[in-house]
């Protein structure tokens, strides 16, 4: 086995090949989501994309493999923000094994009024982070039967400078949607961390990892029609901003990394490099708040009663691994 001093550096351009894996990519359809698809599929994964708009999941495979040829690409309808849903979304993928998902999908609102999903949770808390909680509940066997299985969550460095407020979690009192949004993204970055640490403690095989895009831009987004259009007057005005911050397709490397990379360990933060906004991958020091096991534990028990589900649980009847759970 070669020495951790002979194994070269991460290469965001020339990633490990990776056949007979297969990975779900919530929000696949546009934005990081694409460019996270885009990139897995390069390696030779199976990359499902998941989308409530199924026009615009079939776009976004034609888009990608027009870039890949050959890619491995599928799609399946998912909203998150019908709960119900959600059980015949895990059927539909038609799989033994996942070895991965990246809960990347999200509903960002910039203005009032303040809106509701179909079960009554505020949009953005209930898409983002709820409709990933349970999300996770139904995937649970099949990241178990894989032999690595590994949750990738999506956060946002708009979540840093935000704390949950969890006598307030769906903005029933304070709702502005910009730090509703931050809230939401944050509830999903305690829900990864905490979810490595129940699945420690159960002596399961997946992993949980959290990971942020730093700044990420559609103007420093290169093209990838009919996905993306970036036009010549949005790329010279991007021009100052690119100094500090990137484009969507590097918004998705510290993802691709997570989902690629076995020394990518539970537990961990990763974003990038350069400000923690522009650059290659890269561990970083969990942030203050999110290292607030209370809050996390709190928010857990909430998120399970609002979903009448527990992602650590495999569901009534499941399988773990070909055996009875």
């Amino acid at each position: 086995m070669p020495s951790a001093s002979t194994v070269p550096p991460w290469d965001v351009h020339r990633l490990p090949r990776a056949e007979g894996r297969t990975v779900l990519v919530t929000g696949g359809n546009a934005g990081i989501g694409y460019f996270v698809a885009e990139q897995l599929a390069a390696t030779g994964a199976v990359v499902v994309l998941g989308s409530r708009n199924p026009a615009r999941a079939e776009a976004a495979v034609r888009a990608v493999r027009s870039r890949v040829p050959g890619a491995h690409l599928r799609s399946v309808r998912l909203d998150l923000a019908d709960l119900s849903s959600l059980p015949a979304s895990a059927e539909a993928l038609e799989l033994e094994r996942l070895d991965a998902v990246v809960h990347n999908a999200g509903v960002a609102l910039d203005r009032p009024p303040r809106q509701e999903t179909r079960t009554g949770d505020e949009l953005m808390f209930g898409t983002n982070h709820l409709g990933h909680f349970a999300l996770t509940h139904w995937l649970m066997p099949l990241l178990s039967a894989a032999p690595a299985g590994r949750v990738v969550t999506m956060g946002s460095f708009a979540a840093k400078s935000e704390r949950l407020d969890l006598d307030d979690l769906q903005s029933l009192h304070d709702y502005r949607p910009k730090r509703t949004y931050g809230r939401s993204k944050l509830a999903q970055m305690y829900f990864g961390l905490e979810l490595e640490r129940r699945l420690r403690a159960a002596g399961s095989t997946v992993t949980s990892v959290v990971v942020h895009p730093g700044g990420a831009l559609d103007s420093l987004t290169p093209s990838r029609p009919p996905v993306h259009v970036r036009t010549g007057p949005a790329r010279v005005r991007s021009l100052p901003a690119g100094l500090v911050l990137q484009g969507k397709h590097a918004g998705a490397w510290s993802a691709v990394r997570a989902v690629l990379d076995p020394a990518v360990g539970g537990g961990q933060l990763w974003g990038p490099r350069v400000f923690r906004l522009r650059g290659k991958p890269r561990g970083e020091p969990v942030w203050r708040q999110l290292a607030d096991r209370d809050c996390a534990a709190r928010l857990w028990d909430a998120s399970r009663e609002l979903t009448g589900v527990d992602p650590d649980q495999l569901p009534s009847g499941a399988c773990r691994g070909g055996e009875s759970a």
